[in-house]
């Protein structure tokens, strides 16, 4: 089962929802770089779980343990990071009707019929959300050094259960548009309950959220990302552009079914003299004037934000009772999920989003940098 990703900075996830702990190892890190654990950990508390009515009632610390990687004074030392999350808040009883019974929507059929009945069931093992918390602490340190770089990193959510947030202002890259861009960005940073940019649209979020709760369902939505600050030049043609790495790393996160980069599918609705964009001479430098490109061009930064959005399902583990197999006895049965689980991935995604962008980014920026014109 692999679970690696990365080209010049190489992450692996190890751990089960259910195991002693769950955790990743990092290697390629530049050394000497300061990791700010308090920041790490605040990031962390970003994605932990019970900390909206809508979230699983599990309740963990998700404070990673650093087993490796770091001198004394918290700088990286060139050796692999290794870090640890500890499970300490499971119920693997919740799980005893879902062993041989799979959860429709959930990967327990797949899971079964490759490894024969040997997977690891309670809650979802190797394919629950819980592994997210590694990618959050790799990608946490990965921002940290993107940020020292200049590179922001900042999600949201777009939309959820149909209700729309105020969008990136980023299909326009002027200097007035990306003055617009940075302060969502910051307003985002600002600690808010929710993860959207308009207080009216999370409101409305919420009671959307709530009312599937209510009645023991489950709401998906789209996350949108961007990055300012990538300089043009970063990334590579063909199989290892920014697309590709981004999209690789975006469909390690659980529940997420789609992916577009700046105007996306609606790109194909349009002619090309609308959709291409045009360049301009600024402060001495070519830069693109609009960017329906989302920043990518050939696999290759155009200096624009980096702009993409990605689909969530609505989380397959539901209290509704539906059709599913006895897989021993090969005969219909049904099933209602019990334990506790979230209404949404959403809200929790955001920064498992902004974390994979950054790992995506920093290996690009690592093993495929803006190199001068020759």
């Amino acid at each position: 089962m692999p679970s690696t990703i990365g080209t010049a900075l190489r992450v692996t996830v190890f751990g089960q929802s259910h195991s002693a702990g769950v955790g990743c190892v990092m290697e390629g890190l530049p050394s000497g770089f300061k990791v700010d654990l308090d920041a790490l950990d605040a990031f962390m508390a970003r994605r932990a779980p019970g900390n909206a009515p809508w979230t699983t009632p599990r309740k963990e610390p998700d404070s990673p343990r650093i087993l490796s990687g770091l001198n004394p004074d918290g700088r990286t030392c060139g050796a692999p990071l290794a870090a640890v999350i500890e499970n300490t808040n499971t119920r693997s009883q919740d799980y005893g009707n879902t062993m041989g019974v799979p959860r429709p929507g959930h990967a327990d059929f797949t899971a079964w019929a490759k490894w024969h009945g040997n997977q690891d069931i309670p809650g979802g093992g190797h394919f629950s959300g819980r592994l997210t918390g590694p990618l959050c602490v790799s990608g946490g340190i990965c921002l940290q050094w993107l940020a020292a770089q200049g590179i922001r990193v900042s999600a949201h959510v777009a939309e959820c259960a149909g209700v729309a947030d105020e969008p990136f202002c980023v299909t326009d890259n002027s200097p007035e548009a990306n003055a617009i861009l940075a302060a969502q960005i910051d307003a985002l940073a600002d600690g808010r309950d929710f993860p959207a940019i308009s207080g009216d649209a999370a409101a409305r979020m919420t009671e959307a959220i709530m009312a599937a709760k209510a009645d023991k369902d489950s709401v998906g939505g789209v996350i949108e990302c961007v990055a300012t600050g990538l300089p043009a030049g970063v990334g590579s043609p063909m199989f290892d552009g920014l697309e590709n790495v981004i999209a690789r790393a975006v469909f390690g996160i659980p529940s997420v079914k789609g992916i577009e980069f700046g105007l996306g599918f609606e790109s194909a609705r349009v002619r090309g003299s609308q959709d291409n964009d045009p360049y301009e001479v600024r402060e001495g430098a070519c830069v693109p004037r609009t960017n329906n490109a989302g920043g990518i061009l050939g696999g290759i930064s155009t200096g624009a934000p980096l702009h993409f959005r990605c689909a969530l399902k609505p989380i397959s583990s539901i209290g509704i009772e539906q059709d599913s197999v006895d897989l021993e006895r090969m005969e219909p049965a049904r099933l209602a999920v019990r334990g506790r689980h979230d209404a949404t991935a959403v809200t929790r995604a955001v920064p498992v989003v902004e974390a994979v962008c950054a790992l995506a980014v920093a290996d690009s920026l690592l093993a495929w940098p803006a190199e001068p014109l020759r």
